[in-house]
């Protein structure tokens, strides 16, 4: 057997030792990361039976925020085992079809958004007829119960705008500008009307197309022009902060732009200062908590609420908390 001198001992075994630390602390590391996320992407965490979730909400193309919603669901549908289909119409009566549908494919569970509640509450009522449970998420927490929903999930958009209103307080404005950018919305009503009810000054309602960018920042960019008073615009979808900071711009106005709802273009803007505030309302946790909570009901006969709203907001978040928020919109959950 060859004998090695002893330093030479002592050398291999301290490199052992510091290639062993490594793995552990770095390979084992990246391999545990690895492990979740393989875990989070395709495997779930019960063996309850593969029950199908349908989510249908009121979203036009292109919505960044719905994108967050679905990003919750589908990871709680990946945990509990649950085949999760999604569709949205922003007109009330597609989206009331494509729930129809959802009831004929005999789902296990559904999950709707009550915008324009009138135009969905026969389809609720099919559903609920057919003997599908429904969870209602984001609009319509008034109807919810009332439409035979097991529970609301979301902000009270009335209470969402009445921090709003104190939050401009606070900031000393005295005109604000709220930009409704669809009409009809129960919600976006709610949020204006909460904003007037606490706002120690005056709340202007502006109506504009969301469907198209450039007729929202030139009605906005007018209205700034025509009245120089207007200090504060507050936009009622993240998307459309953006449109505003660009409209004031257009009008060379001083007024501050503040928005309901986060995506990763409004946390960059808050970090620099371009947005005064926004409200959260954790869009990745309507939706997970929707998908669970339609699981726990089918599992356990569990239902959150005791008959009121679960809410996931307001959260008032500004310039100070934005690094943090911006982390988490990247990767697609704020």
């Amino acid at each position: 057997m060859a004998r090695f001198p002893t330093w030479v001992v002592i050398a291999l075994a301290g490199a052992l030792s510091l290639s062993l630390a490594g793995c552990s602390s770095t390979g084992g590391k990246r391999a545990e990361d690895a492990r979740k996320a393989a875990a989070a992407q395709g495997r779930a965490a019960v063996n309850t039976p593969r029950w199908t979730f349908a989510m249908i909400t009121h979203s036009g193309d292109g919505d960044t925020f719905w994108d967050i919603v679905q990003s919750g669901a589908k990871q709680a549908a990946v945990k509990d085992n649950i085949n999760f289909l999604y569709s949205h119409d922003a007109q009330a009566q597609q989206q009331a079809q494509l729930m129809d549908a959802a009831v004929d494919k005999k789902v296990d569970g559904i999950i709707v958004t009550l915008a324009k509640p009138e135009a969905l509450k026969a389809a609720v009522a099919r559903a609920e007829k057919a003997g599908i449970p429904v969870v209602t998420v984001n609009s319509g927490s008034a109807q919810s119960k009332a439409y035979g929903a097991l529970t609301h999930i979301g902000q009270d958009e009335s209470v969402a705008g009445e921090a709003v209103g104190q939050e401009l307080n606070a900031r000393g404005r005295k005109k604000v500008l709220c930009v409704l950018h669809e009409q009809g919305n129960v919600g976006h009503e709610q949020r204006c009307a909460g904003v007037a009810k606490t706002f120690s000054g005056t709340v202007e309602n502006l109506y504009v197309n969301g469907t198209g960018m450039p007729d929202v920042q030139a009605a906005i960019g007018a209205r700034l022009q025509a009245d120089r008073s207007v200090d504060a615009v507050v936009t009622l979808g993240a998307p459309y902060a953006d449109t505003a900071v660009k409209a004031k711009a257009d009008a060379g106005s001083r007024a501050e732009v503040d928005t309901f709802d986060l995506n990763a273009k409004v946390a960059a803007e808050l970090k620099d200062g371009t947005l005064g505030f926004a409200v959260d309302q954790q869009p990745y946790l309507q939706g997970y908590q929707a998908v669970d909570l339609l699981w726990l009901y089918k599992y356990n006969g569990d239902v959150l609420g005791g008959g009121r709203p679960v809410l996931t907001g307001p959260q008032i978040v500004t310039k100070d908390q934005a690094a943090t928020l911006e982390e988490y919109t990247r990767r697609g959950t704020r």
